[in-house]
């Protein structure tokens, strides 16, 4: 069994499976029978396209046909910020953002075997977390229950009660028994906006088989390395998750900016009312991307420990042997002390116990988080413009920068 274990490692690593959180599923295969996928996740425009076409472009349509393009209600279709920015800005992201995380992510896979993280007896136990992540992926039953989410939570709770406007709008009247949807407040509710959740909540689903994968890889014993200079025993390539992630942050931070736009623009709220949901946004997306690292925390913090215990001793036992050399008088005689190796040695000791006492038990850094913060902002910023004018808001940036 230990002879096969180098020879399995090698083909692996080799030939490492195509790793990825986006390539599989129902919805893939039928978007490659229609020729709007490949096996690269290409013809990105042509989805965009395609999708974009059956989610916005009727409702473009069945509002011009009720002439709620620009009338009708307190909000008219053209004026709606949350539905353009939801279908023509976030929904394009959400598909960009499938090919970069298929595209970033793949290598991660290699890391683990290229850095020696997973030692050789725990390489079938390795492989199987792998499998058990394509299978899921490619579930066809989790695809059903999603799509059932989607219209048992998504449309009939969370939209119809929490973020549908409660005025008149291009696509729902006030009514006795609630609201009464018009034809393109049908389209929107039964196509437009399942289409929408559907990917969203897809999205949070891979997000739950990568957290799954890692719980997996982290009950395996990995060959941590404590003085590793990354300071997280050799898992600092986990950290860049975020430049896997970004599209998908840009893309829930248009979704809230949109969101929020409609109810400053046309019920009067402000944007400092809405720092808490803000908030709530930025910190799920940091749980969601770095909070599956802390099960890495306990192999970390062991490492670390054994670590400072086993070259502290190492360090003991060298200090006590210089000093007995070079100030006791043990040293042979008629060798120089100017540019003796054991100075150079004993710097390199300490180098080394010092990347262990600043060891981190978590394979994140503040750089990252602070990126993946910014970009969840981002989208929100221009909503700024409506607390000052824009030369005002300027000139205040300025005096800060300089």
């Amino acid at each position: 069994m230990k002879a096969d274990a180098p020879i399995a490692e090698s083909n692996l690593l080799r030939n490492p499976p195509d790793f990825s959180l986006v390539l599989g599923g129902p919805l893939y295969q039928m978007l490659r029978r229609v020729h709007l996928a490949d096996d690269a996740l290409m013809l990105l425009r042509q989805r965009i396209v395609v999708i974009t076409l059956v989610t916005w472009l009727p409702l473009l349509a069945l509002a011009a046909l009720e002439g709620h393009l620009r009338g009708g209600g307190a909000l008219p279709f053209l004026l709606d910020v949350e539905v353009h920015t939801r279908f023509l800005v976030a929904l394009p992201l959400l598909i960009i953002a499938e090919l970069v995380v298929h595209r970033r992510m793949r290598p991660l896979l290699k890391q683990f075997l290229e850095r020696k993280l997973i030692p050789e007896s725990a390489m079938p136990r390795f492989e199987a977390a792998i499998a058990a992540a394509f299978r899921l992926r490619n579930s066809v039953l989790a695809e059903l229950l999603l799509i059932a989410l989607v219209y048992g939570v998504g449309i009939l709770i969370i939209w119809r009660q929490y973020t549908a406007l409660g005025t008149a709008t291009w696509y729902a009247m006030p009514a006795a028994a609630g609201s009464k949807l018009s034809l393109a407040g049908r389209w929107y509710g039964y196509v437009s906006l399942p289409v929408f959740q559907f990917l969203l909540f897809r999205w949070y689903f891979r997000l739950i088989i990568w957290t799954r994968f890692l719980w997996q890889v982290s009950r395996i014993g990995l060959c941590l390395v404590p003085t590793h200079p990354d300071r997280v025993g050799g898992l600092s390539f986990l950290a860049n998750t975020v430049y896997a992630f970004a599209v998908l942050a840009v893309a829930h931070g248009a979704l809230l900016a949109g969101l929020l736009a409609n109810r400053i623009f046309f019920l009067g709220a402000t944007l400092p009312q809405f720092k808490p949901e803000i908030a709530v946004l930025v910190v799920f997306l940091l749980c969601a991307v770095f909070g599956p690292f802390l099960m890495f925390a306990p192999q970390l913090a062991e490492a670390k420990r054994n670590g400072l215990r086993e070259y502290g001793a190492l360090a003991g036992r060298y200090v006590r042997e210089f000093d007995a050399k070079w100030l006791r008088g043990g040293a042979p005689a008629g060798e120089p002390f100017v540019g003796s190796g054991d100075i150079q040695s004993l710097a390199d000791l300490a180098n080394s116990y010092e990347v262990l006492q600043t060891m981190r038990i978590l394979p994140v850094t503040k750089e990252a988080v602070l990126r993946l913060t910014v970009l969840t902002l981002l989208p929100i910023a221009p909503l700024l413009l409506t607390l000052m004018p824009l030369e005002e808001l300027v000139k205040k940036l300025l005096s800060i920068l300089f």
